[in-house]
């Protein structure tokens, strides 16, 4: 690996994290053409149906990809969806090298990119920051193999780990730039999911309130389907899970409202895999669960929370409303272990993050 690999390939990373977020169910890629030491053609993946970051890049360079080398992220497909191959795109621009970050872990792809390439007479290589390219594409990977989308249950607490006061009021626990920063993720996850008991409550938008920021795909677990039909998180595309009967809600559906009926796993507890499962089949890449405590209970029991991020504010109720009700636990050893990997303090909460222990 030379340095001006690294380089390289790193410009082609930033290119990629400008579509994360948005590009679901495809991955997010960066790419760049070099000839002589020069960038002449940058790119990225934009969104599903639109050119992929090679043709963007390749684009950009026209004559000058003759005899260059293209740096992307990840292997190029060889195979038609959407879009035509890029390998042959790659090869038809007259490609000498091809330096790719990792390979893709879409079966259809998986290393027929990267022969495709050699057949044609292309040198490629592959691994260059590999840990980056491979961070770009963690929630596509984990849907691609687990078929459903990585899941980050995000709460804000108390030091007593209270979600609430007793009222159910929660403003704010925590602090401004912990509420920034969830906006960053809601700019970047794919879906953001809460209880019917949050919007009843809070009336919540679920929005991306940042700068340049896009909306999450909006998600309501309602058993009763009781929520509201003036609720400010409903609008085109919103998804309601119940264990009802969308027909019985035409005033959702008029709101673009999409109602999909689950079973229960227990009485008043929609399956979480039937819901995941729903939103792998629909492309979604990543969901956050912001609510509220029952909703954290059940997701915990069900051992599919795949990130766990607690900003814990300084500050003790005494009572109110907790993050999890699991009944009463007879002894310790009936606890859910977490493993706790990164620590960090944002506008005075402490940050924490981790797994479930396996």
């Amino acid at each position: 690996m030379h340095d001006q690999d690294i380089a390289f390939m790193s410009e082609a990373v930033a290119l990629a994290r400008l579509a994360i977020g948005r590009t679901a169910p495809n991955p997010s890629v960066g790419a760049v053409v070099v000839r002589e030491g020069r960038i002449v053609g940058r790119g990225y993946h934009p969104g599903a149906g639109l050119p992929h970051a090679e043709v963007f890049a390749l684009d950009e360079a026209g004559d000058a990809a003759r005899g260059a080398t293209l740096y992307v992220t990840l292997e190029p497909c060889n195979h038609q969806g959407r879009t035509p191959p890029c390998t042959e795109a790659v090869i038809r621009a007259g490609i000498a090298r091809v330096v790719a970050g990792v390979l893709d872990p879409n079966p259809l792809v998986a290393g027929r990119g990267i022969e495709r390439l050699k057949a044609a007479g292309v040198q490629v290589d592959v691994g260059v920051l590999a840990d980056e390219c491979r961070d770009l594409i963690a929630w596509y990977a984990h849907w691609m193999e687990k078929k459903r989308p990585f899941v980050i249950m995000k709460a804000a607490i108390t030091l007593d780990g209270r979600i609430a006061a007793a009222t159910g009021d929660s403003t704010w626990i925590s602090s401004e730039d912990s509420r920034a920063y969830v906006h960053e993720l809601r700019n970047r996850v794919d879906g953001v999911m809460v209880g019917i008991g949050t919007v009843t409550h809070d009336d919540p938008l679920l929005t991306c309130r940042m700068e340049g920021g896009r909306d999450p795909v909006r998600i309501i677990l309602d058993p009763g389907l009781d929520t509201p039909p003036d609720a400010r998180c409903l609008g085109e595309g919103t998804i309601v899970f119940t264990n009802g009967s969308g027909d019985a809600r035409p005033d959702l559906s008029a709101r673009g409202v999409k109602v999909v009926a689950v079973g229960e796993s227990s009485p008043g507890t929609l399956s979480w895999p039937l819901m995941l499962e729903h939103l792998g089949t629909a492309g979604l890449h990543s969901v956050m669960v912001e609510g509220g405590s029952g909703v954290y209970t059940s997701l915990l029991e069900s051992g599919l929370v795949d990130r766990l991020l607690l900003f814990i504010a300084p500050m003790i109720l005494g009572g109110g409303i907790p993050l999890v009700d699991r009944g009463a636990p007879a002894r310790v050893a009936d606890a859910l272990r977490v493993v706790i990997d990164r620590i960090s303090l944002v506008g005075g909460d402490i940050c924490a993050e981790g797994r479930l222990a396996r």
